[in-house]
């Protein structure tokens, strides 16, 4: 319907310019080439609008495939056991059975050092009563 408009339209500038002369033809060649001018810059929108849909469909592909390659490594990663969590799991094993032998070691440590600091205070006075003995003994001979 709107094209049959348009369609009397032009004819009715046909028929009012070949009527009117040399001067309106000019006028119609204008609106010729306006028109052309019109069509040619739609058909370059046209175009320019096909080339930014294929790009952003191609950035679309690109999008999803490193989506789909991320949720693979995601799902490799949340498969592979934690390691570090093992490694901390039997370090701490060993530190407690290491401190399980450390116990009694400390105890037995302090008491010999108990021992060692009896002993040689028992030294010492046995030390100083035989430099007493010893001197005593050189006055008697002397």
């Amino acid at each position: 319907m709107e094209s049959s408009g348009k369609e009397q339209q032009m004819q009715i500038v046909c028929v009012r310019s070949a009527s009117t002369g040399e001067a309106e033809q000019g006028e119609w060649e204008s609106s010729r080439s306006a028109l052309s001018l019109f069509k040619e810059k739609e058909e370059e929108i046209e175009r320019k609008k096909l080339e930014v849909r294929d790009k952003v469909f191609s950035m679309l592909g690109r999008v999803e495939e490193e989506t789909k390659r991320l949720a693979f490594i995601r799902q490799e990663l949340e498969a592979m056991p934690d390691p570090t969590r093992r490694e901390v799991d039997a370090i701490r094993k060993r530190i407690d059975k290491v401190n399980k032998q450390l116990k009694p070691l400390g105890k037995s440590c302090l008491r010999k050092e108990k021992e060692y600091k009896t002993c040689l205070d028992a030294y010492n006075e046995k030390s100083s009563e035989k430099v007493t003995l010893v001197n005593r003994l050189m006055e008697v001979t002397n």
